[in-house]
């Protein structure tokens, strides 16, 4: 089963934010052959010739770090757009400048850096973290295979080793620091070796993390994932490089090196502009940035030519997609050009792709319109996650979510109107600051009413720069960790009880993969239009494509079924709803 698939209750939606899940970019997994995923090398360098010639790296004032290592600061305008070099200067590595300002690069001595030749070289990307994290993965990836790089599963062959990280909690940030220090006593016996330090970790730490982990060659926030070879190009030069200024998102620079052969992640917003006072997404992702229809659109198309089936929207705050694109709607009514509402009519004709899903949605902006069209469109998956964090409304004030309890439910009642067979996850924090025992009991209730479908649950973890970190009413450690074993134990008793529905009923599966468990050979799994986690045996020709199955066991993480081959039964498929 692919990695970016998690069988479980807890994760299966792959939360836009959370240690959820970890992954490895595969070498076992084939890419498309499909022409338009060709990435021509030329394209990757051409935008550096002006960067070559104008950088200064024969003089090099030098500042001492610790005892052993002489760094060089050179400032540098924003390279995304500019690449010209700018004035070499000194800085005191002690002082605070040092750590974690924007727009430099560290340059260390040539000596012992090798570099050139990427013939039989290797690659691992090593991710921490939410779907969007495993977006930037396949794209850096992209970037490493156009440059010459093949992936290898065995970090410890890789020339280039990349963690893509995630800074929602301590537990996952922590995560990475232990698989640097497995890697630290390699790279030093290595100089040839690149270690990529990318994701929400590095952008929070900047240049801290260098003198934490000083064998770290590249440290680069989200926004620079794309602009990886040119990043690997000064380091080569001799440079230690920290990325995280703030940039647009350079766009098609590479095909990402996608894990599976039959979904598909597609950002179409990055960033968040929301203000959460326990989210360290908004200080690391940047602003919110939409996409231009038309690249998504043929984004879309090219997947569909590759063979794909299905594609996840991607997007932080995936309603407020359009926001910044300005314009305003051709009905009159005043309201933006683009919406979500829009993207999905406009992309829902792609030929090739038959479903569509979207993820993440901020309550504050999911709409009736949204949901109306949600439910007019076939190919959009009747399944929908919509964190609401705490039932609770002085809470929710207090996380500054911007909607009541109240406002909420009446989103899902909604959902519930317009589709009935309609599936609902959501994400949960408990033990946020200030919760009482009784507030507590308020998202209880919340999940008592709603009987989720499948929901995503965490303990509250301070994380920096954020404002609840400091507040002083923190809950303690072992109050939360109860609150936390409670509310696992009604999730699974509410997943189990929604999926017994499915029980007897026939089911299209979108089949993804083979089942890679032991001892359950000769089985493939596939996903509900409702993402339901479903195996049965079959062939594994079955592949990419969506069949009748009939379910005959169930579980609160999955279902299993069998393969219907009879027209009758499988057109019931066709017809076939889950009463909510």
């Amino acid at each position: 089963m692919s990695a970016l698939r998690l069988a479980n209750c807890l994760a299966a939606t792959g939360p836009i934010c959370g240690d959820f899940a970890e992954n490895r970019i595969s070498s076992s997994r084939s890419r498309p052959g499909d022409s338009s995923f060709v990435t021509d090398p030329a394209k990757l360098s051409a935008r550096n010739v002006t960067q070559r010639a104008s950088r200064s790296l024969g003089e090099r004032p030098s500042a001492t770090v610790g005892s052993s290592r002489n760094l060089t600061v050179v400032a540098h305008a924003n390279i995304a757009t500019t690449p010209a070099m700018g004035t070499t200067t000194t800085v005191d590595p002690t002082s605070p400048d040092f750590c974690g300002e924007d727009g430099t690069v560290l340059v260390r001595p040539l000596a012992d850096i090798q570099g050139g030749d990427r013939e039989g070289k290797k690659f691992h990307v090593h991710t921490f973290g939410c779907q969007m994290n495993m977006a930037d993965s396949e794209r850096m990836a992209g970037v490493l295979e156009a440059m010459g790089y093949e992936a290898t599963d065995d970090p410890d062959e890789a020339s280039v080793l990349v963690y893509n990280t995630c800074s929602i909690r301590d537990k996952s940030e922590q995560k990475v620091y232990s698989a640097l220090g497995r890697q630290r006593e390699r790279r030093r016996r290595d100089p040839g070796m690149r270690v990529v330090v990318a994701g929400c970790v590095a952008q929070q730490e900047g240049q801290a993390l260098l003198r934490r982990v000083p064998e770290v060659d590249i440290v680069m926030g989200p926004q620079h994932a794309n602009r990886l070879h040119e990043l690997l190009e000064q380091v080569d030069l001799g440079a230690q490089v920290v990325a995280t200024e703030p940039i647009h998102i350079v766009e098609d620079i590479a095909t990402p090196r996608r894990e599976s052969k039959v979904t598909a992640w597609v950002n179409v917003i990055y960033g968040c502009n929301e203000r959460c006072t326990y989210c360290v997404v908004p200080g690391v992702r940047g602003t919110e940035q939409s996409r231009e229809p038309e690249a998504i659109k043929q984004e879309m198309q090219r997947l569909a030519q590759a063979g794909y089936k299905e594609v996840t929207l991607l997007g932080q705050n995936i309603d407020a997609y359009g926001r910044d694109l300005g314009g305003s709607a051709e009905d009159g009514s005043g309201r933006r050009r683009w919406t979500l509402t829009d993207l999905l009519h406009y992309v829902h004709d792609v030929e090739g792709i038959e479903r569509i899903r979207f993820a993440t949605s901020h309550p504050r902006y999911f709409t009736e319109r949204l949901i109306r069209g949600c439910a007019e469109l076939p190919k959009v998956c009747k399944f929908f996650h919509i964190p609401f964090q705490s039932g609770d409304n002085d809470i929710l004030k207090a996380m500054a979510r911007g909607y009541t309890r109240e406002r909420y439910l009446d989103i899902l009642a909604t959902i519930r109107r317009y589709m009935p067979d309609a599936a609902i996850s959501a994400d949960v924090i408990v033990g946020f600051p200030g919760e009482t025992e009784e507030q507590f009991q308020n998202t209880l209730r919340v999940m008592e009413e709603v009987r989720f479908d499948q929901v995503n649950t965490a303990a509250y973890s301070p994380r920096p720069n954020t404002p609840a970190a400091d507040w002083p009413n923190q809950v303690a450690e072992l109050v939360k960790i109860d609150r936390l074993q409670r509310i696992n134990e009604l999730v699974l008793q509410h997943c189990l009880e929604r999926n017994q529905r499915y029980l007897g009923r026939v089911e299209n599966l979108l089949v993804e993969g083979v089942n890679e468990r032991p001892g359950r050979q000769g089985e493939v799994m596939g996903r509900t239009d409702t993402n339901r986690l479903t195996f049965f045996r079959g062939s594994p020709d079955l592949i990419g494509q969506i069949v009748p199955v009939r379910i005959t066991d169930v579980r609160a993480v999955s279902l299993t079924g069998e393969l219907v081959s009879d027209a009758a039964a499988a057109a019931a498929a066709a017809t076939t709803s889950v009463v909510a």
